[in-house]
C-alpha cells in the first residue's frame, strides 16, 4: 500500500511538471515558427534560442538582475503603501453605504482614468527621481485594493452577520470576526489585481520618467540600440517577475484563506 501511494503521488507531481512545462514550451515552439518560417520580418524577431542564451549571460553576469531588483522594489514600495492606505479606507467606505455613495464617483472616476495619463501630474508633484514611479504605480494600485475591500465589505453574507448578531456580538467583534474574514477573498483578488497594476506601471514609468536603471529602461535602451535579443529577454523577465509575483498572491492566499466560499 504505501508503494501504491508512493507511486501516485510521484505520477502526480510528473503530471503536474508536464503540465506546467507545456506553457513555456508552447511558446518557445511558436516563437520558433515565426522565426525559422519567416512570419516576422528577420530583422525584428531573434531566435527564441539566442535570447534564452543572452539572457541567462546577462543575469550571470549581473546587469539583468540588478535592473531585476531595482524593479521589483519600486513594486514592493508601491504595492506596500498601497496596502496600508487602501485597506483602512476600503474598510470605511464599505462600512457605510452612505459614505460609499458620497465618494464612488471619485473612485470609478479615478479608477478608470490610465495611470499613465497622470504621469504629467506626478511629475509635477514629484520630480523625476523614483518617488515619481513609486507614487503613480502606489495611487494606482490604491484604488483598486480600496475598491475591491469595499466590494468584500458590502457583500459580507449576511447570514453569518445576523448569526453573530443574535449570539449578543457587539459591531466590533462582528467586524473582527465575521466581516473581515468574509472580506479577505475579495481583497486578494484586488491584490493580485494591483500588484499587476502597479508592475506595468512601473516598467512604462522606468521606458520614460528619467530612469536610469530597471527592466522599462533597459527594454527601451535596448530597443533604441537596436539590441533584440536583450529587448526581448528583458521582456520574458518583466513577464516572469509579473507571474511570479501573482503565483507568490496565490500561495499566500490558498494558505491562509483555504475556507474561502465554505
Amino acid at each position: 500500500m504505501p508503494n501504491v501511494l508512493a507511486s501516485t503521488l510521484k505520477n502526480r507531481r510528473l503530471r503536474r511538471t508536464i503540465e506546467l512545462a507545456v506553457g513555456p514550451a508552447l511558446l518557445v515552439l511558436i516563437w520558433w515558427i515565426a522565426f525559422k518560417g519567416q512570419l516576422v520580418n528577420k530583422d525584428l524577431l531573434p531566435s527564441p534560442f539566442d535570447t534564452l542564451r543572452d539572457t541567462a549571460g546577462s543575469i550571470l553576469a549581473g546587469s539583468m538582475t540588478r535592473d531585476f531588483l531595482y524593479t521589483l522594489v519600486r513594486v514592493a514600495y508601491s504595492i506596500t503603501i498601497a496596502i496600508v492606505a487602501g485597506v483602512p479606507a476600503g474598510i470605511v467606505l464599505g462600512a457605510n453605504a452612505a459614505v460609499y455613495r458620497s465618494l464612488e464617483f471619485l473612485v470609478d472616476f479615478f479608477r478608470s482614468t490610465p495611470a499613465t495619463a497622470l504621469f504629467p501630474l506626478f511629475l509635477l508633484l514629484f520630480g523625476l527621481g523614483d518617488i515619481a514611479k513609486i507614487a503613480v504605480a502606489a495611487f494606482a494600485a490604491w484604488l483598486v485594493i480600496v475598491f475591491n475591500v469595499a466590494y468584500g465589505v458590502m457583500n459580507a453574507r449576511q447570514t453569518r452577520i445576523q448569526a453573530a448578531r443574535s449570539m449578543g456580538a457587539g459591531s466590533l467583534r462582528i467586524f473582527r470576526d465575521v466581516i473581515f474574514f468574509e472580506t479577505m477573498p475579495q481583497t486578494f483578488v484586488g491584490l493580485r489585481t494591483a500588484v499587476s497594476l502597479a508592475l506595468v506601471v512601473i516598467i512604462v514609468a522606468e521606458m520614460f520618467i528619467g530612469a536610469t536603471d530597471g527592466l522599462g529602461h533597459r527594454i527601451i535602451d535596448a530597443q533604441i540600440s537596436y539590441s533584440l535579443t536583450d529587448m526581448y529577454g528583458s521582456i520574458l523577465v518583466a513577464g516572469a517577475m509579473g507571474y511570479g509575483l501573482n503565483l507568490s498572491l496565490l500561495f499566500i492566499e490558498r494558505a491562509f484563506i483555504h475556507w474561502s466560499g465554505r
